[in-house]
């Protein structure tokens, strides 16, 4: 492998990383507040999920593309150096909010990993095989919440509108492209940011059809970027201050 190729790997697999390290944070944040039990339970399992995902790939970057302890590396970068999009950064607010999130997110993961079942860098594809299932369970859940809170009554269905006309320009920035699309794509990697947008869209469409809710006209949004660069909301500093602040007592602690 050349060293442009790792280069480019390298920043992939760290920004799918730090996307799921995020927002697995974000959705632990909904334990003990859930709308009723089975959701605090609910929220709880896929953050946890979505944690070990992130463990999984910095670990995939740790022994096959020279990168750090996946732990020093979660816990001690400064935000500028998080290449996370601004959707997984901000907080939970309303359960509305939190559920739209959960429903864009993790339906552009699914995407995102069923390209990579055809990845030619095989600790990627042995990757995505394994979270498969998990996937499926969180697109099901959030498939199944969205229904029911939008036939919940006029109300509620435009509260969920509301909410995805705020989430989907943060949702289009998950899809953010980068210089070393094309290389990727031409090795085999998988197809690039726009073919993964353009794939996200025609799967998500019908299902916010079913739900009676207006998906924006993609031609009319401006996709929140920035992130994958290192430009974050003032959200994230706080959120990692949080995050890391027991590991930073002592790094080189033994748990």
């Amino acid at each position: 492998m050349n060293a442009a190729l790792q280069k480019a790997i390298t920043t992939l697999i760290t920004s799918m990383a730090d996307d799921a390290l995020i927002l697995g944070h974000r959705n632990s944040e909904w334990t003990g507040l859930g709308p009723i039990m089975e959701e605090d339970i609910a929220f709880s399992s896929m953050a946890q999920d979505k944690i070990g995902h992130a463990w999984a790939l910095y670990r995939i970057l740790q022994e096959h593309l020279g990168g750090e302890d996946p732990d020093q590396f979660a816990f001690m970068r400064a935000a500028k150096d998080f290449t996370c999009c601004h959707l997984a950064e901000l907080p939970i607010g309303g359960y509305d909010f939190s559920l739209m999130r959960h429903f864009l997110f993790d339906h552009a993961e699914a995407v995102r990993y069923e390209s990579l079942q055809q990845c030619s860098f095989e600790p990627l594809q042995q990757l995505s095989k394994k979270v498969k299932g998990e996937l499926k369970y969180h697109t099901l859940h959030a498939d199944a919440w969205l229904l029911q809170l939008c036939r919940g009554g006029e109300e509620s269905r435009q509260r969920m509108q509301a909410a995805l006309d705020r989430c989907f320009p943060l949702a289009a920035g998950i899809f953010e492209p980068g210089p070393q699309d094309a290389l990727l794509a031409d090795a085999g990697i998988y197809p690039g940011e726009q073919a993964l947008y353009d794939k996200w869209l025609n799967t998500i469409y019908p299902l916010l059809v079913n739900a009676s809710l207006n998906l924006p006209d993609p031609a009319e949004v401006a996709p929140q970027y920035g992130g994958r660069y290192g430009n974050h909301t003032p959200h994230l500093q706080a959120l990692l201050q949080e995050m890391g602040e027991v590991f930073r007592l002592d790094p080189t602690a033994g748990w």
